[in-house]
């Protein structure tokens, strides 16, 4: 066998991959890293000062940049940014209303017995919805409530990075204009390279007078652009098992062995070895037609700190996570069934019908 024929690639199987359960594994290990700040047991396991969760993050970021690289490829501009903002934003929001409408109210009678000046002590439940509309999170706490609880005052600790995801969006809304980028892998490349750069180099970036808003999106967008780098190679190539081996131990070594920038620089492997893994490892098929992952992701905080409040880190943190998992997947597929698809398909309605990703971008 030649090596050509064995470093030979096939088409993604866009149709036949496990990447709803893979991006679901990835929300359950945010919740897990969480878990320790939330019940006051510590940090949890860390890599190179990174928690779980932030390393869970990076897979996130890597997955969602090939998928909405393809998705900036297949659709006009307009309809690319109508799909980003109805697949995030309605069921943000609609978080932000159940943490304020009913996980607030229910924390402050569990603290104080009563609602009294609920509605008025800063920050107001209507102040934290519309403080944070713009998905740049400014309030994290409600009123008077979680002051008892080990991580207090912080209703959602995970929404933060939805704003800087919706900024790679718009970074690869803007190259997809530009028809070079729908030709080559080189743009991309070159501003995955540039974002790891600047990332080396973040500590200067204070110096110069630049916050750390600046500093926590040139730390995820290479994750992001790696993911845009291998939708390309795979685009053009096809998907090889060795290769996606070979990727999958490339990115455990700079991760483990690279700290501080290992991370970014091994993102086009991670995602390349990941999105092999999603095609060797099966899911369930109730996960492939229905993404709850993102729900996952946005009510375990919220899930976590009531279990908390109610006392049910007292059973031990196996059963206190089993408890929020448990609660987090309700809300979950509520999230999916009531807001999320819903909303995708009312958008992909008003646009011209095209094949769609069994991972919905």
């Amino acid at each position: 066998m030649s090596a050509r024929t064995l470093l030979a690639g096939k088409p993604y199987p866009y149709r036949g991959n496990s990447l709803n359960l893979f991006r679901l594994a990835l929300a359950a290990i945010v919740l897990f890293a969480h878990s320790w700040y939330i019940a006051g047991r510590g940090t949890g396991p860390h890599i190179h000062e990174e928690n779980l969760g932030g390393w869970a993050v990076a897979g996130f970021f890597v997955l969602s940049g090939f998928l909405i690289t393809r998705s900036r490829m297949r659709t006009s501009a307009g309809d690319y940014l109508l799909h980003r903002v109805a697949r995030i934003y309605p069921a943000f929001v609609v978080c932000l209303i159940m943490t304020a409408a009913v996980f607030a109210p229910v924390a402050a009678i569990l603290e104080h017995g009563t609602l009294a000046g609920y509605l008025t002590t800063q920050v107001t439940p209507l102040q934290y919805i519309w403080g944070n509309l713009g998905l740049a999170v400014s309030s994290y706490d409600i009123g008077a409530t979680l002051d008892t609880v080990p991580y207090p005052n912080a209703w959602n600790g995970s929404l933060w990075t939805l704003y800087y995801e919706f900024l790679c969006y718009l970074v690869v809304w803007i190259l997809g204009a530009l028809a070079i980028f729908r030709r080559s892998i080189v743009p991309a490349a070159l501003v995955f390279v540039a974002s790891v750069v600047i990332w080396m180099n973040i500590g200067l970036a204070g110096r110069l007078g630049l916050d750390a808003n600046f500093g926590l999106l040139f730390k995820l967008l290479p994750f992001f652009m790696g993911g845009a780098c291998a939708y390309f190679v795979i685009e053009r190539f096809g998907l090889n098992r060795w290769i996606g081996i070979a990727s999958l131990a490339v990115a455990v070594l700079l991760i483990a062995f690279v700290p501080g920038w290992g991370g970014q620089a091994s993102s086009p492997f991670l995602a390349y070895g990941l999105l092999f893994l999603a095609t060797v490892i099966p899911q369930p098929t109730w996960i492939a037609h229905n993404d709850i992952s993102y729900g996952f992701y946005i009510y375990a905080w919220p899930v976590q700190q009531l279990v908390a409040l109610a006392g049910g880190v007292q059973w031990g943190m196996p059963v206190y996570i089993l408890i929020t998992v448990a609660g987090t997947v309700v809300l979950a597929a509520l999230s999916w069934f009531l807001v999320e698809r819903p909303c995708m398909r009312r958008v992909r309605g008003r646009s011209v019908p095209r094949p769609v990703v069994n991972a919905v971008a």
